[in-house]
């Protein structure tokens, strides 16, 4: 038989100073759920805290509402508040023990918040207990369903089957089959979307966690846009949208905001607009091109277009013209510093000064630095003619890496080097 608990009033004094404290002990809970256990701890800050932080603070206040108006807070309110949450977790592949870890964690974060109670409040601390062992009976329950359903839900054959038509479709192959298979009625015209982001380090099973994070972000964002499920590519670091034509293109640069803010990482899109089904092979080249070479250049975030970098993409263009562009740089691939001094003197053209204190030089070395890119590249930087003729070169050297020189520099080149 269950223990029959003292009875909680609604005024009690604990749950009135609970109620006041809960932004804290929701913050409190969440760090001493999620936020510090393994590999949850060793996310970017802030990963938990659009999601999880909000859905804390709604139930917390909604399981107090309901102490101080006398009734049980139910199973039912609990899932709508754990259940999206739960849900979101078991498509991230975050591990069923590990969350109710951390639902345990944070149901200890509580207790400590209600440890202030005063001997008077003894009688009403018990009873808190017994209706918080309640809350996380029916958290627990909430959450084992939750991932049971995910399991056991169509939802990852329908992704797979959008995204084996999203493939179809950029390779110029037969969709219809496939089409039927993902329930998805084809477009005949589709905004091409090519998505790059700034990649960065994190241990695998962090890197892991991310990237199912970012492909349900950005598949989120993509479905608003389009007003239905969108198809795409995307593997956490790049990938291709298509989307209805249509849409307008504020909410692209939107998109790139956003996932930018959510990402914590520069997001590169490049647009291809109205795309007939059987050019969105090409359509889909000129924009990974694109948003590769925005990537490359060190571009900021956000939308571009082929007017955005007419120059260097064409630039970039296989020829004769890109390999022997390509081939003036190869001189200074095994002379790091005269390499960042001659992309240092690109970007702040006649501001020398700038230029040199950027690679941390005297004026007179950076110029010397100058003289010798001219010496050994044929081109010389400090002349308008070299200085566009080098510019593109770089250009084209990003995009197509030249193969390292294999000479060996000699002592007294290396030495020179050395006091430049």
């Amino acid at each position: 038989m269950p223990v029959a608990l003292p009875p909680l009033s609604g005024d009690a004094p604990i749950i009135a100073r609970l109620v006041r404290r809960l932004p804290e002990i929701a913050e409190r809970m969440l760090a001493a759920g999620l936020g510090s256990t393994p590999p949850a701890a060793d996310l970017p800050d802030g990963h938990f805290t659009d999601e999880v932080l909000p859905a804390i603070a709604a139930c917390g206040q909604a399981f107090f509402r309901a102490i101080q108006e006398q009734r049980a807070f139910t199973g039912a309110e609990v899932v709508e508040f754990v259940g999206p949450v739960a849900e979101r977790h078991a498509e991230d592949r975050i591990p069923l023990g590990l969350l109710l870890q951390a639902v345990h964690g944070s149901g200890q974060a509580i207790l400590q918040a209600a440890a202030v109670a005063t001997p008077e409040d003894m009688n009403d601390l018990i009873a808190f207990g017994g209706r918080l062992l309640d809350l996380l009976r029916d958290i627990n329950v909430a959450v084992v369903e939750a991932y049971t359903d995910v399991e056991q839900s169509i939802y990852h054959a329908e992704r797979e089957a959008r995204r084996a038509l999203c493939s179809a479709l950029l390779r110029g192959r037969p969709a219809e089959e496939l089409a039927a298979r993902a329930d998805v009625v084809l477009a005949e015209r589709y905004t091409v979307l090519a998505i790059h982001i700034r990649p960065d380090d994190h241990p695998i099973v962090v890197a892991d966690l991310l990237t199912r994070r970012r492909i349900r972000v950005l598949q989120r964002a993509l479905d608003g846009i389009a007003g239905a499920k969108a198809l795409s590519t995307f593997d956490g670091t790049t990938g291709i949208a298509l989307l209805p034509s249509g849409s307008d293109s504020t909410e692209y640069q939107w998109l790139a905001t956003e996932l930018t803010e959510q990402f914590g990482v520069e997001v590169f899109l490049a647009e291809r607009r109205a795309a007939e089904r059987d050019v969105l092979p090409h359509a889909v080249q000129e924009a990974t091109d694109l948003a590769e070479l925005a990537r490359l250049l060190n571009r900021p975030s956000g939308v571009y277009d082929l007017d955005d970098l007419l120059l260097e993409y064409q630039l970039t263009r296989p020829g004769p013209a890109r390999d022997r562009l390509a081939d003036r740089i190869a001189p200074l691939l095994l002379r790091p510093h005269l390499f960042e001094a001659l992309d240092a003197h690109l970007r702040h053209g006649s501001d020398r000064k700038a230029a040199a204190a950027e690679v941390h030089v005297h004026p007179n070395t950076f110029s010397y630095r100058l003289k010798r890119i001219a010496e050994l590249t044929g081109i010389d930087p400090s002349e308008p003619k070299g200085s566009r003729l080098l510019a593109a070169a770089l250009t084209v050297h990003r995009f197509y890496p030249v193969a390292e020189a294999t000479e060996v520099l000699d002592a007294d080149y290396i030495a020179a080097a050395n006091r430049t």
